[in-house]
């Protein structure tokens, strides 16, 4: 018995600290919430937990708080299963500071621009439903975070969907934005707009802000990972590198230009590649994916159509020249007279 009571405070004990208060956080907010719908009447509203940006102006801290609030036991239930092994994994790489940046930065700045955007269509629309009709709740922008480091970290871990669908972890992400999508097209705007500010979010400060301890001992960048196989474009289908890679140049020249990125050093022995603090599990997978874009590439360049004859069958080769014929004469250095033998094998040739 002693046993079986110490079990659960010992794997309490074991998740960091830095997993363990945000998971914390999540369950008390929920919990408040789920009291005060029940002490409350038919139109509760909690603009002080939740983000309802025609009410937010008053209560900034809900920028925050309201990613720690679930409005139902599903959300609970479906955030409690993923965020805090999510986190686990990423505090255990990044430590305990690296993570809390991540998670604030992603969740706030992403709620900064939902409101932003809500304001917007008031002034354009002029529907109050836009201010007081939408309430931003819950992690899901931290749920496309997540999938976009693992993306940066582990791209070609495969993993099992609901223990049915197989599929790497590169693939998540642009399958929740489309998801996220589709919701927003039906008339589903909140809260699911915030996937979409999650990821571009997310994908910008592992990009260029996070601070890499690690790779800066190693001759790395100092702040983010400007690797090829996280360029932005990579996201996108290769119908669409085109434009994209236009867009994207676009956007960092400026945004170099006003001094908005932090300068990142390059490690030129690893030919612009630098090891991600992650361990030796990660640098494989990174090294993998490099390995099989570069072996696609080659393959798809050295692989000419054969020529093919007028009635539709291979042509033959053709006889190359002899080796006789093409092999040429050796040259005398400079200074010395040709040998016997040179001189008989140029009277041959003629």
């Amino acid at each position: 018995m002693a046993v079986l009571s110490l079990a659960p405070l010992h794997f309490i004990s074991s998740i960091p600290p830095a997993t363990r208060a945000i998971t914390a956080a999540t369950v008390v907010f929920s919990l408040l919430y789920y009291f005060l719908v029940w002490t409350g009447d038919e139109k509760f509203s909690a603009p002080y937990l939740v983000l309802v940006p025609g009410s937010s102006l008053f209560y900034p801290w809900t920028l925050l708080t309201s990613a720690f609030v679930e409005t139902t036991i599903i959300e609970l239930a479906f955030t409690l299963l993923v965020i805090p092994a999510s986190l686990r994994y990423l505090e255990r790489l990044w430590g305990a500071v690296e993570t809390i940046k991540f998670v604030v930065v992603t969740i706030v700045a992403s709620n900064i621009i939902a409101f932003v955007v809500n304001w917007l269509e008031y002034m354009v629309f002029g529907n109050p439903v836009f201010l007081y009709g939408q309430q931003y709740h819950g992690q899901m922008a931290l749920q496309i975070g997540v999938l976009v480091a693992f993306t940066q970290l582990i791209p070609e871990h495969q993993v099992q969907v609901m223990g049915v669908i197989k599929a790497r972890v590169k693939t998540l992400p642009m399958a929740y934005v489309t998801f996220s999508t589709v919701m927003c097209i039906i008339g589903f705007q909140c809260p699911f707009i915030v996937i979409q500010f999650g990821w571009l979010v997310s994908y910008i400060w592992l990009r260029f802000y996070k601070k890499n301890t690690g790779d800066v001992l190693s001759g790395g960048p100092a702040y983010g990972d400007r690797s090829e196989t996280f360029a932005f474009v990579s996201w996108f289908p290769p119908l669409i590198h085109g434009p994209m890679t236009i867009l994207s140049n676009t956007a960092y020249t400026v945004a170099t230009k006003f001094h908005l990125i932090p300068s990142g050093g390059v490690d030129v022995e690893a030919g612009g590649y630098s090891q991600l603090p992650g361990g030796a599990r990660a640098e494989a997978e990174r090294r993998r994916a490099m390995a099989l874009k570069a072996l696609d590439q080659r393959v798809a360049s050295a692989s000419p159509a054969p020529q093919r004859a007028s009635n539709g069958s291979a042509a033959p080769p053709r006889p190359g020249p002899s080796s006789s014929a093409a092999a040429p004469a050796p040259q005398p250095t400079p200074g010395e007279e040709p040998s016997k033998d040179i001189a008989e094998s140029g009277q041959e040739a003629q």
